[in-house]
């Protein structure tokens, strides 16, 4: 079965063809994150303009890399939630016109859900259930992938996600936008326990977290330096975050681990291209015994790829999307 896979939920605008969810025949994106850098962050507004401009010679592009014609595609799969809503509707608004144009199913797929399936890429024989951390600069939880297409939230943070808070503190440091890939190289070699930043608890709720307070403390460390004219130790700054998101997520997966005894964990979203995360999660599994898969670095961020195999996985379980099929902000992930 080929898919026609679309994803537009932030700054990147990706078209995918996949074969029967774990054959990836091509894999377009045109990343907006140049233009967004400029202004720190992502530009709703612009973001959307900008998947207007992009998606229709991409979705071209992906045919062609995939050496097929528009007569081959079986389904088209889109993300339809989370996301910057402008963003998503651009996506969700193209795929419904392709489905509607050839007669083909509609197949609407959630986006932390694609992250998910972006492990099922990289590693052919993992198979649920395993309990995943989905990890990126819009969401943060702790998942328990019960079966391809059923899943429940075990824990989550109750504010801003770890990636955002790598965003946010390599801005304040002035080292550039998207934050996760500059704050991981300026860490490397750097004392992790060079500054004493802090790693929250939600009472009551072991498995949540919580980065505000973090992104608080590092924005107040900058600032206080600034003012006083003090040198910061940048890259013991860097590791010292790092260290504090890893401290935070890591326990907390391994607890969920635990207490589904599954034996297996995935980590997936942006976020899991880190490298003190990743080596932290090896170490951790290498102890408890739990098998770790962890998605190739190109699958880490936001593609068409990892939407085209959840969107596989979706039409097997028989759900099928109208012309009615709407965009969310967000989206609960046990609602699919």
């Amino acid at each position: 079965m080929i898919i026609l896979a679309v994803e537009s939920s932030c700054d990147e605008t990706a078209v995918a063809v996949v074969r029967d969810g774990r054959t990836v025949l091509s894999d377009a994106i045109a990343s907006q994150a140049d233009m967004h850098a400029t202004y720190g962050g992502v530009v709703p507004e612009i973001a959307s303009r900008k998947h207007v401009e992009a998606i229709a010679a991409l979705a071209d592009r992906a045919l062609r890399e995939a050496g097929i014609g528009k007569q081959d595609i079986d389904a088209v799969a889109v993300t339809y939630a989370p996301g910057l809503i402008g963003a998503v509707l651009v996506g969700v608004n193209f795929a419904k016109s392709v489905a509607y144009a050839l007669k083909k199913p509609l197949i609407g797929v959630h986006h932390v859900r694609g992250h998910i399936a972006a492990n099922y890429i990289t590693h052919p024989d993992l198979e649920p259930p395993f309990v995943c951390l989905c990890v990126s600069g819009g969401n943060t939880m702790i998942v328990d992938v019960k079966s391809y297409t059923e899943m429940e939230i075990l824990g989550a943070t109750r504010d801003d996600a770890a990636g955002e808070c790598f965003d946010k503190a390599a801005r304040v440091l002035g080292i550039g936008y998207p934050g996760g890939a500059p704050m991981d190289k300026l860490a490397q070699g750097g004392d992790d326990t060079r500054y004493d930043l802090p790693r929250a608890h939600v009472a009551g709720a072991e498995l949540d977290m919580s980065f505000s307070g973090l992104k608080t403390a590092v924005v107040n460390l900058v600032h206080n330096a600034n003012q006083k004219g003090e040198a910061l130790d940048l890259p013991g700054l860097a590791a010292s975050f790092g260290a504090a998101v890893s401290d935070t997520l890591v326990p907390r997966t391994m607890a969920a681990a635990r207490k589904c005894g599954y034996g297996k964990i995935a980590i997936a979203g942006g976020v899991a291209a880190n490298s003190r995360l990743r080596a932290d999660l090896e170490r951790a599994c290498a102890k408890s015994g739990d098998k770790l898969y962890l998605p190739a670095l190109s699958l880490c961020g936001d593609n068409g790829a990892m939407i085209g195999c959840q969107g596989y996985y979706e039409y097997l379980a028989g759900k099928r999307d109208g012309m009615d099929l709407n965009a969310y902000a967000t989206r609960d992930i046990s609602k699919g």
